[in-house]
C-alpha cells in the first residue's frame, strides 16, 4: 500500500510539472505549442445604387462594394497577426498585413500595413459605420481617395505604430486614456517610400465615462505624386459614443492652406446618430460636409437616413436615402438611393 501511495504521489508531481511546463512558454525554434488556430473568414458587401445626378453616367445599377478575406491569430498570446485580401476591383490586392506585440494593454507595437491612426471613423470596419460609406472627412482627409489626388488606399499605409490604454477606472474596468502614435511611408498600401520622408500620425483620447471618447488627431507628412512632394498637415477633433446600441459620432478636420497650390484650408465635418428601434432594427441619421477650399462656394453637403436590418451579427441589410447640395456638381441638388446587403462568415 505504501508503494502505491508513493507511486501515485510521484505521478501527481510529474503531472503538475508537465502542466506547469505546458503553461509556460519556452522560446526557441523547436517550440510548437502556444499558438492559436488561425481564424479564417470573409465578408461581402453588394447591392444596388441609384442617383439622379446624371442618369447616363450615375444611373441605377447593381454593384459589389467589397469582397474581402482574412486570416488572423496569435502566438504565445503576446504576438498577434493579420492578413486581409480584397478580391473585387480592377486588381485583387493585399489590404492589411501586420504583426503586433500586444502583451500589455498599456503598450503595444504594430508593424506592417494597417489603418492610419487618423479620425475615429477611419479605423472602423465597414460593418460598423452604420451608413453605406465612410464620411467625406475620411474619404478626403484620411486616404480613401485623398484630396491631394492619392488613389483610394482604404485609409491605410505601411509603417510602425505604438498604442495603449491607460488608467483603468473602477469596477467597470474601462480605461481613461487611449493613445496611438505611428510612423508611416506616406505613399499608401503596397507602395514603397518614394521621397524618403515619413508621415507622423497620432491620437490622444479620453474616455471620461464608459463608451464616450473625446479625441484629437494630428498628421504631419507628405505624399509624392510622381513629380513633386505635396505636404499633408491636418488636425481633427471629435467625439464617439457607443453604448447599449446607441451611437453618436461627430468629427471636424481641417488641412492647412497650401497642401494643394492655390487652395485654401480645406475642412470637413460630419455628425452621425444611430438610434436603436428594436434589437434588429437601427436607424442612422447623418449630416456630412466637405469644403474643398474652406468656403461655402466649395461646400458639398449631404443629408442621409439609413435603415439597418441586422437580422444576425453576420447578416445586415441597409436602405439609405441621400440628399446632396453640391455647387460644384453638374446639378446643385440631387438624390441617391442605396440598398446594400452584408454577409460575413
Amino acid at each position: 500500500m505504501k508503494k502505491i501511495i508513493i507511486i501515485l504521489a510521484a505521478a501527481l508531481v510529474s503531472l503538475g510539472a508537465f502542466a506547469q511546463d505546458a503553461a509556460t512558454p519556452k522560446y526557441g525554434i523547436k517550440e510548437t505549442k502556444f499558438f492559436s488556430t488561425p481564424k479564417v473568414g470573409a465578408y461581402i458587401i453588394a447591392g444596388y445604387k441609384y442617383s439622379d445626378l446624371n442618369p447616363q453616367t450615375f444611373g441605377d445599377g447593381f454593384n459589389c462594394r467589397l469582397i474581402r478575406a482574412y486570416v488572423d491569430g496569435s502566438i504565445y498570446n503576446d504576438f498577434k497577426y493579420r492578413i486581409q485580401f480584397q478580391a473585387n476591383g480592377e486588381k485583387p490586392h493585399v489590404k492589411d498585413y501586420y504583426i503586433e506585440w500586444a502583451r500589455f494593454p498599456e503598450f503595444s507595437v504594430k508593424l506592417g500595413q494597417f489603418k492610419r491612426a487618423f479620425t475615429f471613423e477611419n479605423p472602423m470596419n465597414p460593418w460598423d459605420v452604420g451608413v453605406g460609406d465612410f464620411s467625406f472627412l475620411v474619404q478626403k482627409m484620411a486616404g480613401m481617395g485623398d484630396r491631394l489626388g492619392e488613389a483610394n488606399m482604404g485609409g491605410r499605409d505601411q509603417g510602425i505604430q505604438v498604442q495603449g490604454d491607460l488608467f483603468p477606472i473602477g469596477k467597470e474596468g474601462y480605461r481613461l486614456v487611449h493613445y496611438q502614435l505611428g510612423l508611416y511611408n506616406g505613399q499608401g498600401i503596397n507602395k514603397a517610400d518614394v521621397n524618403k520622408e515619413k508621415d507622423i500620425i497620432g491620437t490622444f483620447q479620453l474616455q471620461p465615462v464608459k463608451g464616450l471618447y473625446l479625441g484629437v488627431f494630428g498628421w504631419k507628412g507628405s505624399w509624392n505624386n510622381g513629380e513633386v512632394d505635396l505636404k499633408r498637415e491636418r488636425l481633427s477633433y471629435g467625439l464617439k459614443f457607443d453604448r447599449n446600441n446607441w451611437t453618436v459620432r461627430a468629427e471636424y478636420a481641417h488641412a492647412i492652406a497650401g497642401e494643394v497650390e492655390q487652395s485654401g484650408a480645406a475642412d470637413a465635418l460630419y455628425v452621425t446618430a444611430g438610434i436603436p428601434v428594436t434589437d434588429w432594427f437601427k436607424l442612422y441619421l447623418k449630416w456630412d460636409e466637405f469644403r474643398a477650399d474652406g468656403t461655402a462656394a466649395t461646400s458639398h453637403d449631404m443629408y442621409s437616413a439609413c435603415a439597418n436590418f441586422r437580422l444576425h451579427k453576420n447578416l445586415n441589410f441597409q436602405l439609405e436615402y441621400r440628399y446632396h447640395n453640391n455647387p460644384v456638381a453638374a446639378k446643385l441638388n440631387y438624390n441617391d438611393i442605396w440598398f446594400l446587403a452584408y454577409i460575413r462568415f
